[in-house]
């Protein structure tokens, strides 16, 4: 039965491709849908995405709508006749294409729905001090991330995670997730549970001008911002009039100082915060490139304590 499903996989990022190599490797895959190639760089060259590179390394037939609303594409997918579509980190699906799925076409999301909700679930899981989040599967329908569940997997968010940590941690669960989803869709073995509306909290997309630090704020809240916007769109100051990124802290509980002072002693950096400091461990200031922060004091030969702004 599994050799005979059509699947059509969905997806663009680096997250998306452990699941589509292991889905051709145990179901095989009839086509790979993904974004159309983007300039990038200084030449401005077009790249394509993740999935594009793994699924023509595979072999696989790869489409690139520009727009997944088009006849051309509704033709395209209707004539491969998919019994299951998978979609991992892409686009919003319209009804006339995930509609052609003949057995179920999922979804596999970053959180434990009906939480986090939106583009940015691993981010405000972090950002909002949750101590567990995972992945969810469920059947796709017009609005977003509200589908009936199928499956989830669980996974423990520790004290020090940056959003780039739980992102590589749940990448390879995203492949185990599809896996298992499609056992069950082909056996007709599950049941798809609806969502509660009241419980479902929103996750919505991060940009950089939300992430100017505010120094006034609690350092264990600053702390779980910093790692929630890490690495990005990256959590940001300003300090001698460069733009000052920062990745990753620690708490210094021994260290008073007032909220945006930092001092600089023995290769470390703290900041003072509204309640509390912090020191800072990974950093990038405007036009460098990221480092830990012994490696930028090294180099450092500027004012040993001062004021960031914010």
């Amino acid at each position: 039965m599994a050799g005979k499903t059509k699947i059509v996989f969905m997806g663009t990022p680096e997250f998306a491709v452990p699941a589509l190599r292991e889905i051709n490797r145990q179901f095989g895959i009839a086509a790979c849908v993904t974004a159309p190639d983007k300039p990038k760089g200084r030449g401005r060259k077009l790249q394509p995405t993740a999935v594009k590179t793994a699924a023509l390394d595979l072999g696989i037939p790869t489409l690139q709508p520009e727009s997944l609303k088009s006849d051309e594409f509704e033709s395209q997918i209707k004539a491969i006749g998919p019994d299951i579509i998978v979609v991992i980190a892409f686009r919003i699906l319209p009804e006339a294409i995930y509609s052609k799925a003949n057995i179920a076409a999922f979804n596999i999301h970053g959180s434990l729905l009906p939480k986090y909700r939106g583009a940015a679930p691993i981010n405000w899981a972090i950002i909002n001090g949750e101590s567990k989040t995972g992945l969810t599967s469920f059947i796709l329908q017009k609005k977003v991330d509200t589908g009936n569940m199928l499956l989830m997997k669980e996974i423990n968010i520790d004290d020090s995670a940056t959003a780039g940590d739980l992102h590589d941690s749940l990448m390879p669960m995203a492949a185990e997730l599809a896996i298992e989803t499609i056992d069950v869709l082909i056996e007709g073995n599950y049941k798809a549970l609806p969502q509660s509306d009241a419980e479902a909290t929103p996750a919505p997309k991060l940009f950089r001008e939300q992430c100017e630090i505010d120094w006034t704020n609690h350092a264990g809240k600053l702390l779980r911002f910093i790692h929630g916007t890490s690495p990005v769109p990256g959590a940001w100051t300003v300090w001698d009039g460069s733009v000052l990124k920062i990745f990753r802290v620690k708490p210094a509980e021994e260290i008073n100082i007032e909220p945006g002072r930092y001092i600089i002693e023995n290769l470390r950096m703290y900041v003072g915060c509204g309640s509390g400091a912090l020191e800072l461990s990974e950093i990038q200031l405007q036009g460098k490139k990221a480092m830990q922060i012994s490696d930028f004091i090294r180099g450092y030969r500027g004012d040993k304590s001062g004021l960031l702004r914010g």
